[in-house]
């Protein structure tokens, strides 16, 4: 199981709308709006780095709103 954190930048005044969207997308664990450099920030989670991948480029990347995104890989040292 991978996990992540993803940093996303909107749109100015779409930061609600977006984490609130996000947070519907399956794999997405949780979605909340933040204060900071980044408006959103979700935790996600899939079966490997590939699904991860997907998870952010085919679904996350497509909510309307989202200009930029940063995938955080949680690791285990």
């Amino acid at each position: 199981m991978v996990n992540a954190y993803i940093l996303i930048q909107t749109e100015v005044g779409k930061a609600a709308s977006v984490a609130a969207e996000v947070a519907t997308i399956p794999g997405v664990i949780s979605s909340e709006d933040v204060t900071g450099p980044y408006d959103v920030i979700v935790r996600a989670e899939a079966d490997s780095v590939d699904e991860m991948g997907q998870l952010v480029v085919a679904r996350i990347q497509n909510v309307g709103g989202i200009t930029r995104t940063l995938t955080c890989p949680v690791v285990h040292l």
